[in-house]
């Protein structure tokens, strides 16, 4: 085909009229599977490119769509993105990322270009909202805004999540099945629910060992690298530091790794780590990180997939979608050295 592919031409080959092409691509949450998916690769073989000024006018619609970050030099966040992309462009959307850096400042402005119409929905990643927004209840659950893998109770917005709490567990069991009982934990900005619930894991694996946990070995983070050395440092200056770490995160396993080898340590022989993202970066560090690995471009995906269902005003389910994850067992992890 030598001239741009038109709706009706998508239409044809999909056996379709050009108005399910359009509600289909539109992200109208009105055409159901299997012809929703047949409709999107067929644009997608014939490199379909919507006309966005047109359809613009037509909708009111921007035709993107914002993916707010916290940190936005963290890899995680991005391979969640390429999942986003992906939905976003089999309906003509494109994807913005914003960069809080923490910042209440810039989260509220994310959120006014959100309500000034500059952008059609928004996949929140951040864990909180603004302050000025808090306030506000059941007007901010009319906003078209998925929450994915942070938790924001009370408002009755559509979240994609994972089980954090069993995840955790699962991870610290297995270092106590290695033989571990001194397992300290390297926590996400507390109070934040993704956080809690990653600590709260770890307690439970714990407590239902039999095993003492000091309160010196909770040790409050933020995610980020430095992080993870400074901590693990304060806990080299406790009179028994532990033999594992499992840290909230891999960026903070990172650190904790590059604290321990400063200290002349080895990892796995003498401390054993456990991440919790797998971030491309776990396999190729050496011996590659034991982390708890999430299904990530698909949860951007199912979260894109979701906004389009919010914003085409489509029935949503009443629960969070839960995403699976996995324990990935690689080489930072060992039995516990007898003394």
């Amino acid at each position: 085909m030598n001239s741009r592919p038109k709706i009706k031409d998508i239409a044809e080959r999909a056996g379709v009229s050009p108005a399910t092409v359009s509600r289909a691509l539109s992200g109208s949450g009105l055409v159901a599977e299997p012809t929703l998916s047949r409709i999107r690769e067929t644009a997608r073989a014939m490199n379909y490119r919507p006309n966005v000024s047109a359809r613009n006018l037509r909708t009111q619609r921007s035709m993107s769509v914002l993916m707010v970050v916290r940190d936005i030099s963290n890899p995680f966040y991005l391979e969640v993105m390429k999942g986003v992309e992906e939905a976003a462009s089999d309906a003509g959307y494109s994807v913005l990322m914003g960069n809080t850096q923490n910042n209440p400042r810039r989260e509220t402005e994310y959120f006014d270009m959100l309500r000034d119409g500059h952008a059609d929905g928004m996949i929140l990643m951040t864990g909180k909202l603004p302050p000025r927004l808090e306030s506000e209840g059941s007007a901010l659950s009319q906003l078209p805004l998925v929450v994915a893998l942070e938790t924001i109770e009370g408002y009755g917005l559509p979240h994609v999540q994972i089980d954090n709490r069993g995840a955790s567990r699962e991870a610290v069991e297995h270092l106590i099945g290695l033989g571990h009982r001194r397992i300290a934990h390297l926590t996400g900005p507390l109070p934040e629910l993704m956080a809690t619930l990653r600590r709260d894991g770890w307690r439970e694996a714990m407590q239902a060992a039999g095993l003492d946990i000091p309160a010196a070995y909770e040790q409050r983070g933020d995610y980020l690298l430095r992080t993870g050395q400074e901590l693990t440092a304060k806990l080299w200056e406790l009179p028994e530091p532990p033999t594992a770490i499992f840290c909230a995160n891999d960026e903070m396993a990172f650190g904790a790794i590059h604290e321990l080898r400063r200290r002349g340590l080895d990892v796995p022989a003498d401390v054993s780590v456990v991440g919790f993202d797998d971030i491309y970066l776990s396999q190729a560090l050496f011996p590659p990180l034991t982390t708890v690995s999430q299904p990530r471009a698909e949860i951007g995906r199912k979260a894109m997939s979701l906004l389009l269902d919010v914003i085409g005003e489509a029935d949503l389910p009443p629960d969070p979608v839960v995403m699976p994850t996995i324990l990935k067992i690689r080489g930072t992890t060992g039995p516990v050295r007898e003394n």
